[in-house]
């Protein structure tokens, strides 16, 4: 942490010991917030730049997940209230332990264990057998500025116009490094609204090693941290999208995903044109989210799948 983390992290520590958790402790940062430990099976999530009126609908999209039984468990929110202009939190705690941390120093071997294929399977059967909700249509996708199915009954539909947007956005930064961007991003329009539709159901959309978390044994345990492309539509979109950034930049990477593309084909049965069509419009939607040019890792990436 930087001093200024220390400092923040110190303060939200002394809030929670007069909020009745003495024992209140920092857990993690991420996208949307930082993670406190207040307790056995409480945690507090003190929310980053979030409107406290919009936090209802998270909280409905919890409600819609946890009402379906799943094999691991799913984010919980207990109470919520708001501190000096700041939204907080209260969730119940999700047990085990990611299955890498992005600063452990891990790399995934060559051919993924056995242990991490049968727990993202494991993952995508569950979350596909979760029915979309109104809840999730409502959600607006990180970068844009609109519910992703604002307008549009079938997921494809609202993701090829999603394509558009996002492209205009930075349209002169990927065209320098995407040669015929043009071309790339009517196919894959004409390619989405192509294809049929299928029934919805929750994509959670940022299934990386640290948001899936694993018991002793193996098995998954906990899914978090839902919001950054959460939506309702096709489950085949999570698993293209799963296969491309479980290892985006490792030196296998691309091994990686061509491997879990095939076995989500296969065990799945999604047609592997399609996942490849969906990996192409998630880095179209994406590209420009943490850097604008090709400094950015998560751009250059994007670029590459292009390409």
């Amino acid at each position: 942490m930087t001093e200024t983390d220390t400092h923040q992290s110190d303060r939200w520590v002394r809030y929670f010991a007069r909020r009745g958790y003495p024992r209140a402790r920092r857990l993690a940062s991420g996208m949307e917030g930082t993670v406190y430990r207040l307790r056995e099976g409480t945690v507090a999530k003190v929310w980053d730049g979030r409107p406290p009126e919009d936090f209802g609908l998270t909280r409905r999209l919890y409600a819609d997940i946890a009402a379906h039984p799943l094999p691991f468990g799913t984010p919980e929110i207990l109470d919520v209230e708001e501190h000096e202009g700041v939204l907080v939190s209260y969730e119940r705690e999700l047990g085990g332990r990611p299955l890498r941390s992005d600063g452990d120093g891990s790399r995934p071997a060559r051919d993924l264990p056995r242990r991490e294929t049968d727990a993202l399977l494991t993952v995508l059967r569950a979350l596909a057998s979760v029915p979309g909700s109104e809840a999730m249509r409502r959600l607006v996708v990180q970068g844009d500025d609109r519910p992703l199915r604002q307008g549009h009954s079938r997921f494809p539909d609202a993701l090829a116009a999603l394509v558009e947007r996002a492209v205009g956005r930075n349209r002169d930064a990927l065209a320098a490094q995407v040669p015929g961007l043009a071309d790339v991003v009517a196919r894959t329009v004409a390619g989405l609204r192509a294809l049929p539709g299928r029934p919805d159901s929750v994509i959670h959309g940022d299934l990386v090693p640290p948001n899936i978390h694993m018991d002793e044994a193996g098995r998954p345990v906990a899914v978090l941290d839902f919001g950054f492309c959460t939506t309702a539509g096709d489950p085949a979109f999570e698993a293209a999208v799963t296969a491309a950034v479980w290892d985006m930049y490792g030196p296998d990477a691309a091994h990686h995903t061509a491997e879990l593309t095939r076995l989500f084909a296969r065990e799945l049965g999604h047609a592997e044109a399609d996942l490849v069509l969906y990996r192409k419009a998630y880095a179209l939607i994406t590209y420009d989210l943490f850097g604008k040019g090709p400094h950015d890792g998560h751009f250059r990436w994007c670029a590459a799948q292009l390409r």
